[in-house]
């Protein structure tokens, strides 16, 4: 019954949302590939997903670089809030006089982490998420005044937008967890959490003083239960524990982290996207979320199922990938997107303290 009350709420909100105003002024987006865009397609990288089957069940079944066979997160929220997709910053960039900057820009950057140096010459270029938060200064200083006259409106106007990140999943998967790198050899588990948080703090903290107010943080999920950790690790049962337990020291410094940036930033709400729990719940039981594969990528992978998907092979993609949990070896369905998007957006499971709705009302 669970995946029809989805379905259910996430048909209301859409049909709410689509003749009313916007719930904000814009939607900024920063992160890795849950949330990437298409920005990975305009960067020296191998990291990329402009190629099918990924978009499968996108507008015209379209490769757009999504990580994904359709949706992200941050598409659904746009749907929710009432604005456009935001646009990959890279390819608005092109677009200098282009006022699709004023809805917001996608900033997010596959195969990258919290970390500068996660994912270093490892598949490419990438943009990581100090890096993000400097192109989002550059388009605060450089981009967003040509369209508010006076300072005022410009913080008025980001003070009002919302700001969605997810970030720190490649900084176990691209960094501390592979053998290219002696970080794990450096930092205890706990440690490495700890550093991770701080920097993601010192980030945040940056985009505060542009003037984002409003921030959805979303915690880094169980990557124990994901194909290219699952089919290349001994483990009991349908994840590596031991790996979902160094993620969840990560998250249990990320709640007081949000909650103390609340209190000592004036009059700004840093909101926990708490999502670990219900992905580590689809995994474990995924008929409870109306899929019926929670262990193997929908399509055809290099590396038996535990990497990207391979160009030419979308024929062979699975045929119900509403059905499935992973799309590639890496990423979810849009089915589990929307179902995160929907709960985040109108319920009290997933954003706490404030979904996205009265965040945005308050």
């Amino acid at each position: 019954m669970a995946i029809f009350f989805f379905f259910f709420i996430a048909l209301l909100i859409t049909l709410t949302s689509a003749n009313a105003d916007p719930l904000a002024p814009a939607l900024f987006v920063l992160g890795d590939s849950l949330l990437d865009s298409g920005n990975n397609n305009l960067l020296p990288t191998v990291a990329r997903a402009n190629f099918s089957p990924y978009g499968m069940n996108f507008d015209a079944a379209r490769s757009t670089g999504r990580f994904t066979n359709g949706r992200t997160v941050a598409d659904f929220i746009a749907e929710f809030i009432g604005l456009p997709y935001a646009p990959p910053y890279m390819s608005i960039r092109r677009l200098m006089e282009s006022e699709q900057v004023k809805t917001g820009l996608n900033f997010a950057s596959g195969s990258c982490g919290i970390l500068p140096q996660t994912d270093v010459s490892h598949q490419g270029k990438c943009l990581n998420f100090p890096e993000q938060v400097d192109l989002f200064e550059r388009t605060v200083k450089e981009d967003l005044p040509r369209y508010y006259k006076t300072s005022t409106e410009l913080s008025n106007y980001l003070a009002k937008s919302l700001f969605l990140i997810s970030i720190g999943s490649n900084d176990y998967i691209n960094n501390y967890l592979i053998s290219f790198y002696d970080t794990s050899k450096r930092y205890s588990p706990q440690s490495f959490a700890t550093l991770l948080v701080n920097n993601l703090s010192q980030q945040l903290q940056r985009l505060y003083e542009l003037g984002a107010r409003k921030m959805i943080v979303f915690e880094v999920g169980p990557i124990g239960c994901i194909p290219a950790i699952t089919r290349q690790t001994k483990h009991i049962g349908p994840c590596v524990e031991d790996i979902n337990q160094m993620t969840l020291l990560f998250n249990k410094e990320l709640a007081p982290l949000l909650l103390n940036l609340t209190s000592t930033l004036q009059h700004s709400s840093f909101i926990l996207g708490s999502v670990n729990w219900l992905g580590y719940e689809a995994a474990i039981t995924p008929s409870k979320y109306g899929l019926s594969d929670s262990s193997n990528p929908c399509c055809v992978t290099w590396m038996n199922g535990t990497s990207g998907c391979i160009p030419g092979l979308g024929a062979l993609a699975c045929k119900r990938p509403d059905k499935q949990y992973f799309f590639d070896g890496y990423h979810l369905t849009e089915t589990l997107y929307k179902q995160i998007a929907t709960l985040c957006f109108n319920s009290s499971s997933v954003c706490i303290p404030k979904n996205i709705n009265d965040l945005l009302l308050s």
